[in-house]
């Protein structure tokens, strides 16, 4: 996608993981995870990342920040702390970077996890969590990263005293807003929260959304928001794209991909939101079968051994993921003519 806004640009991103057995652990076979991903994020956008359990949202996530290392694609960032003087952008293939590039590249993209209770460091103080990665990178210390540590807890919502305590002393969306300040240290341009609302609660999740909504306007953040909650997505995204087994589904702009879907994978998840308005009905799409195994996926394509519109094509031949147009992406044979139920538009 050759855009100047585009900042973060996937192509072909896989990830298989080994499957080793016997006495000399030979690789008998490969799981799946990631199979020829493709996505873009236009700077200041979040792209909504949805699917079931297993599908592999969060190792896309993860491979895009070189947490796990990929085993295939390019991942160009555009850059704008890298170039000289600061003025102009650098296209950087974060999949081919050396070490010393990639601990520069990590000021400018950062992640949420997803548990806030695992993921913040018991034996620290919140002060030291959020203020670590200035010291790591040495953009701050002393009274200035007291200050700067200040500011973060601030702009999150938690008070200065609270740099002293331990996140034990906090509950589960205190302890969110914590993570969220340390990925806001250093100033990122890219922040993939891999469903940061997830493990709270609803009236929690609905602060945390709202307060990741003003940071993005403050701070003109981009998202990658990896979530399993679609009325969540459909309220913070700009686009969304469907992961099925490894492979993306469907990609769309939010209100075109619920209103018009495309593909049968969406159009079933979709049926399973609740929607408030008893003049309203949808029918309920349930699956058959269990989702395929990522170390043995099905041919021809991923989805036909549930879907209700599989034909014989889609059993031998893998479908392309094409642009049907205006950006509506999707990996189905029959997108453009099949009738697909949508979700009740937003008022």
């Amino acid at each position: 996608m050759a855009s100047d806004n585009i900042l973060l640009d996937v192509k072909g991103l896989v990830k298989y993981f080994p499957v080793r057995k016997g006495v000399f652990r030979r690789t008998v076979a490969h799981v799946k995870a990631v199979d020829n991903v493709d996505m873009f994020i236009p700077e200041g956008e979040t792209l909504g990342l949805v699917g079931e359990s297993g599908c592999g949202k969060t190792t896309a996530g993860r491979s895009i920040l070189r947490l796990i290392e990929p085993t295939a694609g390019d991942i160009v960032f555009r850059s704008k702390k890298l170039a000289p003087g600061g003025e102009e952008s650098v296209e950087i293939d974060v999949a081919k970077v050396g070490r010393k590039e990639l601990k520069a590249l990590r000021r400018e993209m950062q992640i949420i996890f997803q548990d806030p209770y695992s993921s913040l460091n018991p034996r620290m103080t919140v002060g030291a969590i959020v203020g670590e990665p200035l010291l790591v990178h040495g953009m701050a210390k002393g009274a200035e990263r007291e200050d700067r540590v200040k500011a973060l807890l601030a702009a999150v919502g938690l008070k200065p005293d609270h740099m002293k305590r331990y996140p034990h002393e906090f509950s589960g969306g205190q302890r969110q807003r914590i993570g969220v300040a340390r990925a806001l240290a250093l100033d990122p341009q890219l922040i993939i929260c891999d469903e940061p609302v997830s493990a709270l609660d609803v009236s929690i999740q609905a602060q945390v959304i709202n307060l990741l909504e003003d940071l993005q306007g403050e701070f003109g953040l981009t998202y990658l928001f990896i979530a399993h909650d679609l009325s969540v997505v459909r309220h913070i995204s700009t686009r969304v794209a469907v992961m099925y087994l490894g492979k993306i589904a469907e990609l769309a702009q939010t209100e075109e991909l619920f209103t018009n879907p495309k593909h049968p994978y969406t159009e079933a998840l979709m049926s399973a939101v609740p929607v408030p308005d008893p003049a309203w009905s949808v029918e309920r799409i349930l699956l058959e079968g269990d989702v395929p195994s990522p170390v043995a996926p099905p041919s021809g394509c991923y989805f036909h051994p549930r879907c209700r519109y599989a034909k014989d094509i889609c059993k031998t031949d893998e479908p392309a993921y094409r642009d049907l147009g205006d950006l509506h992406f999707a990996t189905c044979h029959f997108a453009d003519s099949l009738d697909l139920q949508p979700i009740k538009s937003e008022e």
